[in-house]
């Protein structure tokens, strides 16, 4: 029997290859038999042992079918059986046989390619003495019946977790179509245990659309490769290492630098995209050189390439200021009006240019160019949408054009995005995949197995003799799609050298030069692969080891490079060959393996194939078995590029309505018609859902999804539509959502979770639930490590929500502030990416919370901005944030005496906060170093005093300005005293009169205790930050008593003297009211200060009040 169960899953397995439905489902049901014992007739009930044998069979007897007793209650099925007690163990055990409701839906992507996004929901109930503890394996393929072939396959795991919360899994994957069309296909899902569990989904393809056939390719023309020195400036032809354009650069060269069309290049990856982009620049500088060029990369790394490079050839040898806008570096306005050229990120822009009103160098730009514009189609596309539309709407209101460039692989349907870009026939260029300048030669291999680790395993071995065979002295990258990854691939690869003659055959450089530069590695695992030739590169390397090994192997000294995918976008490094180990990744949203893009796949083999040194170039890409035909189609036939704005609709909505660019419905539906969406809506309706493209269908589905986005962000606070349900008024919310470039969800739970007097702990929950952290990648097995990090933390966390991406967030935080050692790198590149939306969010936070007038909640918020800049929680002592300061240091500040060494005259006591040892050194640095040069290091201590001699100093000044009725003309102000007196003293009550507007000026006055000698710099001293942070201050007017927010002002960075004036209205009611202002650092914890100011509010005399009603006639008059 164990060798008949073994023989029928292996010929189900040959089955399923073979693509034979029938047989395939024919056999997999026998091995049930086999296993379960159970001829396949019989009742699935039989599975239980909990029934006795004399039930089931009388089961049987009757035809009682398991859905007929899901429909039939208890005592029904008791009656039937003639047993009462029997009922409930049935309809039990009739709910615990696995089951699962499909629904799917089609995108035609070409007239032959068909993309299904099916929807798996478990419908059972979950019991670990019959299903386990972790999850029910599940068959689903897609069969034709007509041709009796199947299409697609895949294995499926429902978890316990969805079982138990009846979660819908989404599963996304392409079948081809051919014409003429067939009736339907059938979706079949088999549970790979269980007889009798089984679903069907009938894809139905009666009323699908398909998309127009795509227009040929633009021709590569046989020209004579142009010269440098056509450029015509010596200036630029310096720039460039080559003497001749290559063939594409060559035919694209009249149309960048000589007109100012509008471009989209379509060419494969190493074509020299790179250089068309400097040619439309250069156009700008020779013909426009006040205005400003914008260059759009998609990801930071992408942007921190070009600023390397243009920051020597641009800046330095050109002059042109270039600058950096990101996420990570901020200029400040003086430095972007002054750039030539901003390198920037798409979100980035589309947050700056949201208020282009304002900003003048927005207004300023004449080209826009957008690197990798097929992104589109990605998840982060729908930002490139906007921020075209954008450009084109502020291009028509200031009536100067602005061109757009865009940069991108070949297309399949570049037509239509020309079209939406203004592109002419004589701006579009569109070079086949095969138009490279080394040709490139591709290998795809199928590696059977249903399981991802045995079969990333079974990969290593052919990797290694790609590589002897393609490419034994030439340099080598190989793709893996985690970090883990390039871990188990590097050691296997050492493993496979040690059978050989030389296992350093990879090492190019002398043993003992290597040696010295493993010293300096931090990494491990990188020490032992660099030293056999092998480097690794991904994010959870320091910085420092990805830069050593980029130069390593960009000079040839190590041969082989294994690196996460995302160094096929980030860095420009080719190689002769490129091994792409797997096309899956860990997706931790679906907690399953999930395919790459077919643009990622491409861009990794785009780097296969160096120009200066390859006659052609080789990539090996190997693959699960099963999708080898899907690959072998992609990779040589460009892919359509389809828009994806639909998900995110009323967020960009919402941005626009906050600008005002829109105000009515119907402003929102022309801003649609601006959009590629509407472009490919009536170019390929059927994948955005529309039944057909007559003029009333597309007006009805447009006004329809404006209507839904619309009611989405009614219920997030975000607008109010009016009462002739036609216009659109923006509410606060939505104005902090545009502003902070938050998701209105992210508002919304704001305004429905911030409470009058919230704490920070609860804060800190209330910021890792924002949206965005939804996209934290939660990868395999990382919920085990949640759990054993949330053992080491204060706060307690949700035990069954350790896969979740907020518990994550909110257990990095927590780690964060408390210091706490990380179990791996990718939890320190994690944490960065946390810590990156966190000031954003948190400060979105902190205007929700004003906006309510709480003022606990929002002198909390503003601690919690203090620690997480900090990495500390409030309750500890502020000295703890001194760089290497911690809490076994703590007794020697406690114990500073006037008698020690350098005291302050004057000062006594111990020292328990910053301000007490800021006051306590003066401003000199052999107090300090006094006091705990037993303690640390010289290196140490001085980054200690660093800290210590940046920290600012403030003094306040306070006075009110405004109205009096018996004061003398010119005397408008009056001095409040901010030092400690007796409060029932009648100095300190100011008289004011009720209901009246005055104005509280608060003069900011740096103190210099002499630490600086030199400039000041307005950088926060951040250690724990990953990002650079200014200083700034907020100033808080409250009345403490009712927990009443009365006024919130930003201050910036006080370099010498500043006055801030802050207006508020006195009480109606006269009487004596205690106003307290606190001036709060939005950087540093322990520096915080309050004053209460008294106020003594009085009614103002009659015929001042009638004097005052006058005067406001007469200006109703004048009006």
């Amino acid at each position: 029997l164990q060798n008949a169960a073994r023989i029928v899953r292996a010929l189900f397995e040959i089955a399923l290859r073979k693509r034979w439905p029938a047989m395939t489902y024919r056999l997999l049901n026998l091995s049930k038999v086999i296993d379960k014992r159970l001829w396949g007739w019989t009742s699935p009930l039989r599975q239980f042992s909990v029934l006795p044998p004399h039930i089931l069979t009388r089961l049987e007897e009757k035809n009682l079918t398991v859905d007929k007793l899901k429909d039939m209650r208890k005592d029904e099925i008791g009656h039937i059986l003639h047993h009462v007690n029997i009922g409930l163990k049935v309809k039990q055990c009739v709910h615990q046989i696995p089951s699962v409701t499909m629904e799917a839906s089609i995108q035609p992507i070409t007239r032959t390619v068909l993309r299904v996004t099916l929807s798996v929901s478990p419908d059972f109930s979950w019991n670990d003495q019959v299903h386990g503890t972790v999850g029910e394996p599940w068959w689903i393929w897609v069969e034709d019946p007509t041709n009796d072939h199947i299409y697609h396959s895949e294995y499926f795991l429902v978890l316990k977790k969805q079982v138990i919360s009846k979660e819908a899994q989404l599963l996304v994957f392409t079948i081809p179509i051919f014409e003429p069309l067939p009736s339907q296909y059938y979706i079949r899902a088999v549970s790979d245990r269980w007889l009798g569990a089984e679903a069907v989904c009938i894809i139905n393809f009666q009323h699908l659309i398909l998309p127009e056939r795509h227009p040929p390719h633009t021709e590569l023309l046989d020209l004579q490769p142009l010269p440098v020195t056509a450029l015509g400036c010596e200036a630029y032809e310096a720039l460039y290492t080559f003497s001749h354009f290559n063939p594409v650069q060559t035919q694209i060269f009249h149309t960048l630098y000589h007109t100012d069309c509008n471009v989209l290049l379509g060419a494969p990856t190493g074509s020299g995209k790179t250089v068309a982009a400097e040619l439309a620049i250069f156009r700008v500088f020779n013909k426009y050189p006040t205005s400003k060029a914008v260059y759009i990369a998609p990801l930071k790394a992408l942007v921190r390439e070009r600023m390397d490079d243009w920051k020597v050839r641009i800046e330095e040898k050109l002059g042109k200021k270039v600058i950096e806008l990101t996420g990570d570096v901020t200029p400040d306005m003086k430095s972007i009006a002054k750039a030539d050229l901003i390198v920037t990120t798409p979100e980035k822009w589309d947050g700056v240019s949201r208020s282009w009103q304002n900003r003048n160098y927005v207004k300023q730009v004449t080209i826009l160019i957008i690197d990798e514009i097929h992104l589109l189609g990605e998840e982060r596309g729908p930002v490139l949408e906007v921020i075209v539309s954008r450009t084109n709407f502020i291009s028509s209101h200031t009536e100067k054009p602005v061109r757009i460039v865009g940069l991108s692989t070949a297309l399949a349907n570049a037509r239509d995005l020309a079209d939406w870009l203004n592109i002419r026939q004589m701006g579009l260029f569109n070079f086949r995949p095969s138009v490279r300048p080394v040709p490139l030669e591709v290998h795809i291999q199928g590696f059977p197995g249903q399981h991802y680790c045995p079969r990333m395993a079974s990969m290593n071995k052919p990797a290694f003799q790609a590589i002897r065979s393609h490419s034994p002295a030439k340099p080598v990258l190989i793709f893996v799609s985690s970090r883990r990854q390039t871990r188990l691939t590097a050691l296997e690869l050492i493993a496979f050298l040690a059978t050989e003659e030389d296992p350093k055959q990879w090492l190019n450089m002398d043993e003992r030069e290597m040696e010295n530069i493993i010293g300096t590695i931090r990494d491990s695992n990188l020490k032992l692969t660099l030293a056999f030739g092998i480097g690794m590169h991904h994010a959870g390397l320091h910085e420092r080891d990805r830069k050593t090994v980029e130069e390593l192997f960009v000079n040839c000294k190590i041969q082989v490079l294994i690196a996460t995918s995302t160094l096929a976008w980030g860095v420009n490094f080719p190689a002769h060959l490129v091994i792409i180990k797997g096309t899956e990744y860990y997706d931790g949203k679906t907690r399953r393996y999930v395919d790459f893009p077919i643009t990622d796949v491409l861009q990794m083999m785009g780097r296969a194939g160096r120009p200066q040194f390859d006659d052609q170039g080789k990539a090996v890409i190997l693959v699960h078995d099963i999708k080898k035909d899907f690959y072998k189609k992609f990779l040589y036939e460009p892919f359509p590029v389809e828009s994806s704005l639909l998900g995110v609709l009323s967020d960009h909505l919402n941005a626009e309505i906050a600008g005002g660019t829109i105000t009515s419905k119907q402003d929102a539906m022309d801003y649609i018609t601006w959009t590629y969406f509407f472009r490919r809506l009536i170019m390929n309706p059927s994948y955005y859902n529309l039944s057909d493209v007559s003029h009333d269908s597309v007006n009805k589905f447009l006004s329809s999804l404006v209507e839904k986005s619309l009611v989405e962000l009614e219920h997030s606070y975000c607008i109010e539509i009016g009462e002739d349900n036609r216009s659109i008024e923006p509410l606060t919310y939505g104005r902090i959502a545009s502003y902070y470039y938050l998701k209105h969800q992210t508002v919304k739970m704001f305004k429905e979770r911030l409470k009058p007097e919230c704490g920070t702990e609860e804060l800190l929950s209330i910021l890792s639930d924002a949206e965005e952290y939804t996209d934290l990648p939660v990868r395999h097995n990382e919920d085990h490590m949640n759990s054993e990090l949330a053992k080491c933390l204060p706060l307690e966390s949700n035990p069954h929500s350790f896969d979740s991406p907020h518990t994550k967030a909110h257990l990095l935080l927590q780690a964060h502030l408390s210091r706490t050692m990380l179990p791996c790198p990718d939890y320190d590149t994690d944490t960065k990416t946390v810590l990156d939306q966190a000031l954003r969010v948190c400060q979105a936070m902190l205007d929700v919370a004003a906006h309510q007038g709480w003022l606990v909640t929002v002198l909390n918020i503003t601690n919690l901005v203090q620690m997480v800049i900090q990495g500390r929680w409030l309750k500890d002592s502020s000295l703890l944030t001194i760089p290497h300061i911690e809490n076994h240091h703590l007794h020697i500040f406690r114990k500073w005496s006037p008698g020690m060494k350098g005291p302050r005259a004057g000062y006594h006591g111990s020292i328990e906060c910053l301000p007490e040892l800021i006051h306590a050194c003066a401003g000199k640095d052999h107090v300090f170093s006094s006091l705990i040069e037993k303690e640390l290091p010289a290196p140490k201590m001085k980054q200690a005093w660093n800290f210590l001699s940046h920290l600012p100093v403030i003094d306040v000044g306070l006075s009110v300005k405004g109205w009096w009725d018996d004061a003398a003309e010119g005397h408008d102000e009056v001095s409040i005293t901010t030092l400690a007196s007796d409060k029932r003293s009648d100095n300190r009550w100011v008289r004011l009169h009720a209901d009246q507007e005055y104005v509280l000026q608060v003069s900011l006055q740096r103190v210099s205790l002499g630490f600086h000698k030199g400039k000041q710099e307005s950088h926060a001293v951040t250690p724990r930050f990953p990002k650079s942070k200014d200083e700034g201050w907020f100033l808080i007017l409250g009345e403490v008593d009712k927990r009443e927010l009365i006024a919130l002002k930003r201050v910036g960075y006080v370099r010498s003297h500043h006055v801030v004036s802050i207006s508020f209205y006195t009480p109606e009611v006269p009487g004596r009211y205690i106003y307290t202002l606190y001036l709060m650092s939005d950087c540093y914890l322990g520096l915080d200060q309050q004053y209460d100011i008294h106020l003594h509010v009085t009614p103002a005399s009659i015929s001042a009040q009638a004097d005052e009603v006058s005067d406001a006639l007469t200006d109703l008059r004048v009006k």
